[in-house]
């Protein structure tokens, strides 16, 4: 048996802190969390500075050296940017590119306006189908598509085959080797391709707008004009700036295309940018003069996005 425990007698159980100061934590609880934060954002921050800053940071300092890609660099300043500014083959470069905006991504963004709002007002059967056959030069590599254009354009090709079924014989020519429509016919290739994208983005903001809308304005006399240029237009000005965005990037980094089909000839009549700065840097071997093309392409594809956004906020 228990013998009793009288007051006074027993060991009272303490508390741990009661033997000496009580520890302190080393880190309070929103410390903590900004620890955790930091170790999460660390992965993610660390592959994108090897694969997107890095390059970047490389093509930026290569871009003030004259370098044959083999042997020791020699630090020429700002002599590579010099020249790029000061040779005609390269500034025709950037001229053609802007050209191919117009094909890219005025002339979509024109007809896919009306091609959406056809579609998506009329009622037309098949939608779905034609929205996959509309988008399927976006599904295919551009290396085939250019390879398929070669053909079309080619002189014996279906492009010259229906002119002379037209009795149009005079018109036919070799489109891609000629001077006068060797650009035209590389861009007409960047609008098919766009054409599709631009249309299903555009599809889907019409489709959102309410039909009261519509009514209303037919109600009110408003004709299929007034009701396309106040209804329609400022309903879909969201998709509007994503698809000019998304076109301009392709239209100015166009590579493939130009390098399948015309080399960037004949002579210099479809150089672009992005081909340029291959062509530099792996066949006459300045990587300098290449990497400050990279640059100043770079910062006009941010600059022409950046206008472009903005505007589309202060509308």
């Amino acid at each position: 048996m228990n013998a009793p425990i009288m007051p006074g007698t027993a060991a009272t159980p303490q508390s741990p802190h009661e033997d000496g100061p009580r520890p302190r934590r080393l880190l309070n609880k929103q410390q903590g969390r900004t620890v955790i934060s930091v170790i999460l954002l660390a992965l993610p921050l660390l592959v994108y500075g090897l694969f997107m800053l890095y390059p970047l940071g490389r093509v930026l300092i290569l871009s003030f050296y004259r370098w044959d890609g083999l042997g020791v660099g020699e630090w020429v300043g700002v002599q590579n940017y010099v020249t790029t500014f000061s040779d005609e083959r390269l500034l025709g470069a950037f001229l053609h590119a802007l050209v191919l905006i117009a094909f890219y991504a005025v002339i979509p963004l024109i007809v896919g306006l009306v091609l959406a709002t056809l579609l998506t007002r009329t009622q037309v059967r098949g939608l779905g189908f034609f929205r996959t056959v509309v988008f399927l030069p976006q599904v295919i590599a551009m290396v085939v598509l250019a390879i398929a254009w070669r053909r079309i354009y080619a002189p014996d090709g279906l492009l010259n085959s229906i002119l002379r079924g037209f009795s149009l014989g005079s018109l036919t020519r070799t489109w891609l080797g000629d001077f006068s429509t060797a650009l035209v016919a590389v861009g007409l290739i960047g609008t098919w391709v766009s054409t599709g994208l631009v249309t299903v983005l555009l599809m889907s903001g019409i489709a959102n707008i309410p039909k009261d809308y519509y009514e209303a304005a037919t109600i009110d006399g408003a004709g299929w004009w007034r009701r396309f240029w106040h209804i329609t237009i400022p309903g879909v000005r969201a998709e509007i700036l994503v698809s000019l965005t998304l076109t301009v990037i392709a239209a100015l980094k166009t590579f493939d295309l130009v390098y399948v089909t015309t080399s960037g000839g004949p002579g210099t009549s479809t150089t672009v940018p992005s081909y340029e700065v291959y062509n530099q840097a792996f066949r006459l071997g300045s990587v300098g003069t290449a990497s400050s093309l990279a640059v100043i392409l770079t910062l006009v594809i941010f600059a022409i996005n950046l206008a472009i956004n903005l505007l589309g906020e202060r509308d």
